[in-house]
């Protein structure tokens, strides 16, 4: 199948084919079908699949049909760095169309609301918003959506993570009873099909190859301490041919001091973090993209707020505590059928984290013998603890058996 079996609009089809798109992916064969009948969809693609082309290109291709002048489509997304994404698919997918869009988010100052103020104003044709932003101009008056057709969930499980379910049902309460209303998410657990059940109508379900990393990942784990993580990171790091790499940790503080350290051993990275301007956010995701940047350390909202092609490394400084995570985390690299790999750091509180991931994908995962010379740096984590608890397991530089 190519996209044009589909039928979409001619001017669509150019910008389709003009991006380099030819044979559409799984979730899109399955999905578009549903979405151009105008049946709800619930559908599960894990990140990287391209599901953000499968609703995007039936929806633009509607709109191409139908009256240019109104706000028809709100696409909900969890982050900026998301929102802001999808914004420059529809830019590049509608090229030839004159269908136009904004991406409404929070975290800028007076001038970005009033611009966003402004672009609802004049009648976009879709708005690609993050729920909290969105709310503000709802509830300000400036925004109508009397004439709705389209509303998409994107990443609906992190949503809810972010504790959003409220602010969605706020959201829905502003629309028209009678729109499509189309569900994409990673996950499919419990509180997501209930959200399904409230807000979808009738709605067909599409599954694809949930929860299982690409084939071309090389996945490895080292068990360390944790005085020997940023050794062995830096290691790794000036030792391997990686050019672009994602570092990822578990919190905001752990990304500041990692990225200090590494800095100081004059390496090139940044942290990407909540603390930071949305302008700085901006030119460290660009300068990455770019190849500007080889490095850049986050935490988990960076696995879903980040699409770049070529990422030769993913590394967990610290183990996800969802197993789920672990697939977005490594999902980065190995995109589009090329090859990446993707290193773990497992301490000994995380063993049973690794297990759960083990269990999910359904194999276990590599284990690489921490270099001999980081053992002094074990030793002395075990002369110091020695007297505090008995070891059970050997770690930092002894292979699974």
């Amino acid at each position: 199948m190519t996209f044009q079996d589909f039928n979409f609009n001619g001017h669509l089809l150019e910008g389709i084919l003009s991006m380099g798109y030819t044979i559409p992916t799984p979730i899109q064969e399955m999905a578009i079908p549903i979405i151009l009948k105008g049946q709800d969809i619930i559908a599960c693609a894990q990140t990287g699949t391209g599901k953000t082309g499968a609703y995007l290109l039936p929806v633009l291709d509607h709109i191409s049909k139908t009256n240019k002048h109104q706000i028809s489509t709100l696409v909900l997304a969890p982050t900026r760095e998301l929102a802001q994404q999808i914004d420059q698919q529809v830019e590049g997918l509608a090229y030839f169309t004159g269908i136009s869009s904004i991406a409404v988010f929070g975290g800028g100052d007076g001038i970005a609301y009033e611009q966003q103020r402004r672009g609802i104003q004049n009648n976009v044709n879709i708005i690609i918003a993050t729920p909290g932003r969105l709310i503000a101009h709802l509830t300000s008056g400036v925004l109508k959506l009397n004439h709705l057709t389209h509303l998409v969930l994107d990443e609906a499980d992190r949503m809810l993570d972010m504790g959003f379910q409220d602010d969605i049902m706020k959201i829905i309460s502003y629309l028209p009873k009678q729109r499509q209303t189309l569900l994409f998410s990673a996950t499919m657990p419990g509180r997501i099909r209930s959200l399904a059940k409230s807000v979808l109508n009738n709605p067909a379900s599409v599954n694809i190859a949930v929860s299982q990393p690409a084939v071309g990942i090389d996945q490895q784990i080292y068990r360390v301490h944790d005085q020997q993580k940023t050794p062995l990171l830096q290691m790794l790091l000036k030792n391997g041919s990686y050019a672009s790499i994602l570092i990822f940790c578990s919190r905001k503080e752990i990304v500041k001091s990692l990225a200090r350290e590494l800095k100081a051993a004059r390496m090139q990275v940044s942290a990407f973090h909540s603390d930071l301007e949305q302008r700085e956010r901006e030119e460290i995701l660009l300068a990455f993209k770019n190849k500007q940047l080889p490095v850049i350390i986050g935490t988990d909202a960076l696995s879903r707020g980040i699409d770049v092609e070529g990422i030769d490394l993913v590394v967990n400084y610290d183990v996800p505590g969802d197993p789920e995570d672990y697939i977005h985390r490594i999902g980065r690299t190995a995109r589009a059928e090329t090859t990446g790999t993707a290193i773990t750091f497992v301490n000994h509180r995380d063993e049973r984290k690794l297990k759960s991931i083990e269990q999910l994908i359904d194999k276990p995962i590599r284990l690489i013998d921490v270099p001999d010379e980081l053992a002094g740096i074990q030793q002395v984590k075990h002369e110091h603890t020695a007297n505090k608890r008995p070891q059970r397991r050997q770690w930092g530089n002894k292979s699974r058996k």
